[in-house]
């Protein structure tokens, strides 16, 4: 493989940190905007969370790379479209009450 073959010799702890660390992001920005009362934005979260714990499948090999990599990039792709949701509604909620003054 001509570029990034490097990445074989890291070892799969290092991965599982990586992705242990972006669930823990992800679950905690979950949790802020569900207490926020911003349940779209809480979902996106959510979703990115899911993503990583599918990631961790197959560094754990409880998977294989193809299944995990596209439950996880479905997963991401869809929490991409509820962040973007949540946060054009809230700027377009912001703008009409700028408007109305």
């Amino acid at each position: 493989m001509p570029i990034g073959d490097f990445v074989s010799s890291i070892p799969a702890p290092v991965f599982l940190l990586i992705h242990l660390t972006a669930f823990a992001i992800g679950a905690y920005f979950a949790s802020r905007s569900f207490g926020a009362g911003a349940s779209t934005l809480g979902w996106g979260f959510t979703l990115f969370a899911l993503a990583e714990v599918s990631y961790m499948t197959y560094h754990l090999d409880w998977t294989t790379f193809l299944f995990a990599h596209t439950i996880s990039e479905v997963l991401d792709l869809v929490a991409f479209i509820l962040v973007f949701v949540a946060v054009s509604r809230f700027g377009i909620a912001r703008l009409q009450t700028a408007e109305a003054r």
